[in-house]
């Protein structure tokens, strides 16, 4: 039985992405696309690598249309679109995935901490999913709400995962160093995030505080017997689509190159779309998002310094799919208790 799904907020570039994963999707249709300020033009108007593969136009957000023709919603609206949309959604028996970070904390206080405004809902923060199947793969097969995480928590968390689950390293000092591509800023750029005024440069941003710090500790110190403490510094880089996380830990006793491949084969060793990334041979012997742009896979690799006593994780993700709309479309086939890399099955561009 196909799935009708809806797209509320369709013309960023979450939505597009989605749109991009879900048209070839076997198990799904997508029946309605939302926005206010493209109504009524078509899809690949706003998004023309589309054109010639869709005849969908925009529409205005209706309640009624979506419960009427739509069995599930992806919410790809700015942060603080949805925490009052979601509930109305949920109230009808719409399942709900949401691409914003509205509904990713356990804990209300967090969205005053990281966020700066109190949750409405905080019930219904108990009730979601976090939305890396990695780590919450039978929540999300049983949710009616999955909250995707945000694109550099999921690089540092699954970087990280393995060596906190195996209590390896001080919990008190990590320190997560990602270099991000200008899509993490969305469509709609600000003067920093301006083409010309990111051309050339890396430029350090959010340099402490950072809102993904929550995210990560609330993930991490599930895994972990102790209280983990991040430290979390963004850089933005010249490319559009990717993040690369080096993650410099420091180890509580002599590790070596085994210990490590036995911790991060123990928990990704059947993961569909985690791949170890540790080679002596070729131009790319650790994690580089160049060659996996556009691909739903998160490569991580290590390096071990016996001189500082460091252990320092990479971790590489495309910020559009694992980052963001291919995780939806990944727990959105664990939610139809299908093969969860339906959709998602391609190889990155090389050279490009």
């Amino acid at each position: 039985m196909t799935t009708r799904i809806g797209i509320i907020g369709g013309t960023g570039y979450v939505g597009s992405e989605l749109l991009r994963l879900l048209l070839f999707h076997p198990d799904v249709e997508v029946t309605m696309v939302t926005s206010r300020q493209s109504a009524g033009e078509f899809v690949f108007n706003v998004h023309p690598n589309l054109r010639g593969l869709t005849q969908l136009k925009f529409v205005p957000q209706d309640m009624e249309q979506l419960q009427k023709n739509c069995d599930l919603i992806f919410t790809a609206t700015p942060h603080g679109g949805s925490v009052n949309l979601v509930p109305k959604f949920l109230e009808v028996g719409l399942k709900v995935i949401d691409m914003s970070a509205d509904f990713r904390f356990k804990n209300p206080v967090d969205y005053e901490t990281y966020y700066g405004w109190k949750h409405a809902y905080p019930d219904i923060l108990k009730e979601a999913a976090y939305g890396l199947p990695e780590l919450h793969r039978e929540e999300i097969k049983q949710a009616k709400l999955v909250a995707c995480p945000g694109c550099e928590a999921t690089a540092a968390i699954l970087g990280l995962a393995p060596i906190i689950k195996a209590g390896m390293i001080d919990s008190q000092h990590i320190v997560v160093d990602l270099k991000v591509g200008s899509s993490g800023g969305g469509s709609k750029p600000t003067i920093a995030s301006h083409h010309p005024e990111r051309f050339g440069g890396v430029r350090p941003y959010k340099v402490v505080g950072h809102r993904h710090i929550g995210e990560v500790e609330q993930e991490l110190n599930i895994l972990g017997a102790e209280q983990i403490k991040i430290s979390f510094t963004p850089h933005a880089v010249n490319m559009v689509r990717g993040i690369l996380a080096t993650i410099h830990t420091f180890p509580k006793q002599k590790v070596e190159n085994k210990d490590l491949w036995r911790a991060l084969r123990g928990m990704y060793g059947s993961e569909p779309f985690v791949r170890i990334v540790k080679y002596l041979k070729g131009p790319y012997q650790l994690p580089d998002p160049k060659i996996i742009t556009g691909t739903n896979y998160c490569d991580v690799g290590f390096e071990i310094d016996e001189h500082a006593n460091r252990l320092i994780i990479f971790s590489a993700i495309d910020n559009m799919v694992k980052g963001a709309a291919g995780q939806g479309v990944q727990c959105l086939n664990l939610m139809l208790g299908i093969d969860e890399t339906t959709g998602l099955k391609s190889t990155g561009f090389h050279p490009m």
